[in-house]
Formats: structure tokens, C-alpha cells, sequence
């Protein structure tokens, strides 16, 4: 099969490439080529700029045809738009990976299937415009202009990246805390339920849907099977280092967003709501598998940092000591509860 991956050098696309590589299709990576991956060195480059939309149309133009292209980078619907315009009626299929923020939250039930209603807040720039591509990739398909194919991956994690928590995406810092049982700021009661999946079985996923007609029109969930409590969450990642206990420090989540907004906007429009995802059409037409347990794939992680001495507390915002400072202040005051001594005689 001959494959263009947009993009080919990220957390998925290095695991999609391996398997693409490993199992004898002819690979092309289109990227700017500024980022290493450890992946084979049997594929082709096109070096570009995707957002360079006349270049990008031109160079695809010139490119041979694809039996399948995998758009790894495409987040806006203007990114769709120059795909459409590239594409149409020169492959034999469009991947999309897009996300499962595009449902709306909180969901109506749980476990949320693919017919669940995909309308995300303006407010969460990220899921909005994921959920416009998703409209317009299936425009395209009904018009005949290329076979689409949909893959929502939830938390993806890996080799070469932090993991998410309460005031962000990543960061080596978290880590630093965990190890030095610092204490973790937690969003609300840390009991909303969250589902981390390595980067590895998602990357099988999409290898599998190259090519695959049963796909054809459709969207897949590529989402962790162990479910976990925040709380649990955190745990996990100190049970993986060796480390003490965590000490979480549970914060409302609407004060977390007043206090630092900009850091905690994820935490507000998602992480804040329960994010567990049904598997089985994925199990059916990807034959996806949940395969690494996460304290395995944490150590994973640990293990490549460690080996490269990048788990230092050099990227910790002022910000994160000072919420648990003033947090601890209010929680102190009994007046931060509405009570006073009149109020108790």
C-alpha cells in the first residue's frame, strides 16, 4: 500500500509509521521535517508546510497518488478544506485522526458510542473545530469526492511525552512532584472517571484501517478499557516511580479556571466530566486491543525520561505552589464556608 502520513513524526503518527514500515508498505511522511522520531529509515519525505495551503495543494499535486492518506495534523476547518481540494478523486481513502472531545459534555449516557451528539462548546477551541473538520470530511465523502475514515483517540500517551493533569498537558514537573511527593493539585473530588491509552495500541488502530473498506464512512473510538478515578489516576503514576503516596490537593474546578484560565481550560471543558468511550466497533473492523496496562505504560515513560535526565521541576509554572498555598489559606478560614462565630452560638 502506498501511505502519505501528514504530519508522521508525532506521539501517534511514530507509532503508525512503525507498523506501516515493519509490515512492508511503502510510507511517505509529509512534515517540516524538524522533528526526530524514532522511527525506520525506510520511508520517503516531502518536506512542507501544511499551513501553507498553496504550496501544500501543489506539492500533493505533483505527488503521486496514495492508496490512503492518514492527516495526523489537521485541526481547523481551512486544514480540511485545502485536504478536499488536494484529494479529491486521487486516493483511495482519508484517515482523519480526530478526538473524542468532539461529543458533547457532559454526555447524556456512558459508556459514549460513535452516534453520540458531537456539538462541543465555542469555548474549547480545540473539540469545536475537530468536530467542523469531521463535517466536512463527511460532506466529502458523501459527495464521493474520497472514502473517509474517522479515528477519535481519548488521552494518548507514550514514550517522548508528559502526561495530562489538573493545570495541563504535560510537563516534566509533574513528575518531579510525583517523585518528591510534592503535593498534586486535583480538579474537584478527583471521582470524575479518565481513560489513558498508550500510543502504541492506538497506532495499530489506524495501521489496521489503511485500506480496510469496513471503515469506509465510519468513526472509531481508539480509547482506554481500565477506567480510573483521577484520584486513581495520580496513584498510578506514583505506584509506577516508586514513589510515596501522593498528597492530592482537591480544588474546585471553577475556582482552578478563575485562578489561572489559561492553564486550566482543558480541566474546565473536559477533564472536569467523565471521558469513558465504547471500544466496540474498534474491536470489530480495527481488531483494536487495550494491550499495556497504564502503570505499565508509565514506566515506560519514566524509564525513556530517566534515561535522558529530563524529569526536573525546571518547567513548573510559580503558579501551581501558590494555588495550593492559597487554597490551604482559604480552606483554613471558616468564613471562606460562610460561617462565623455568631453564626455557631
Amino acid at each position: 500500500m502506498r501511505v502519505l502520513i501528514i504530519g508522521g513524526t508525532g506521539l501517534i503518527s511514530t507509532a503508525i509509521t512503525r507498523v506501516l514500515i515493519g509490515r512492508g508498505d511503502d510510507v511517505t511522511l509529509y512534515n517540516r521535517g524538524q522533528t526526530k522520531a524514532d522511527i525506520p529509515e525506510r520511508y520517503n519525505t516531502i518536506t512542507g508546510n501544511r499551513k501553507d495551503y498553496t504550496a501544500f495543494e501543489a506539492q500533493m499535486t505533483e505527488a503521486r497518488n496514495f492508496d490512503a492518506v492518514i492527516d495526523m495534523i489537521g485541526f481547523v476547518p481551512a486544514d480540511i478544506e485545502s485536504a478536499i481540494r488536494t484529494f479529491r478523486g486521487r486516493i483511495g481513502q482519508f484517515i482523519f485522526c480526530s478526538t473524542v472531545d468532539v461529543y458533547t459534555k457532559p454526555a447524556r449516557c456512558y459508556p459514549i458510542r460513535e452516534d453520540a451528539e458531537r456539538e462541543p462548546m465555542p469555548s474549547f477551541p480545540y473539540a469545536y473545530n475537530k468536530a467542523k473538520c469531521e463535517r466536512l470530511l463527511e460532506a466529502a465523502y458523501q459527495r464521493g469526492d474520497f472514502p473517509v475514515t474517522i479515528i477519535r483517540p481519548a488521552h494518548t500517551y507514550g514514550e517522548g511525552r508528559g502526561l495530562i493533569h489538573s493545570l495541563g498537558l504535560g510537563g516534566a514537573y509533574y513528575f518531579h512532584r510525583i517523585r518528591n511527593g510534592k503535593p498534586i493539585i486535583t480538579h474537584g473530588d478527583g471521582s470524575s472517571l479518565w481513560a489513558a491509552c498508550h500510543r502504541d495500541d492506538v497506532g495499530q488502530a489506524f495501521a489496521a484501517a489503511v485500506g480496510n473498506e469496513r471503515t469506509f464512512g465510519k468513526g472509531y473510538h481508539t480509547a482506554s478499557e481500565e477506567a480510573m478515578t483521577w484520584n486513581q489516576y495520580h496513584q498510578t503514576v506514583a505506584q509506577a516511580m516508586n514513589a510515596p503516596e501522593p498528597e492530592l490537593v482537591h480544588i474546585p474546578t471553577d475556582l482552578l479556571f478563575k485562578i489561572a484560565p489559561k492553564a486550566t481550560e482543558w480541566c474546565r471543558e473536559n477533564f472536569q466530566y467523565n471521558n469513558i468511550f465504547d471500544n466496540t466497533a474498534a474491536k470489530t473492523d480495527l481488531n483494536f486491543r487495550y494491550t499495556i496496562p497504564f502503570i505499565e505504560g508509565v514506566r515506560r515513560i519514566i524509564d525513556w525520561l530517566d534515561t535522558r535526565g529530563r524529569i526536573h521541576n525546571r518547567d513548573e509554572p510559580e503558579i501551581y505552589s501558590e494555588i495550593i498555598e492559597r487554597w490551604r489559606y482559604l480552606s483554613a478560614k471558616e468564613t471562606f464556608f460562610g460561617r462565623t462565630d455568631s453564626a455557631r452560638t
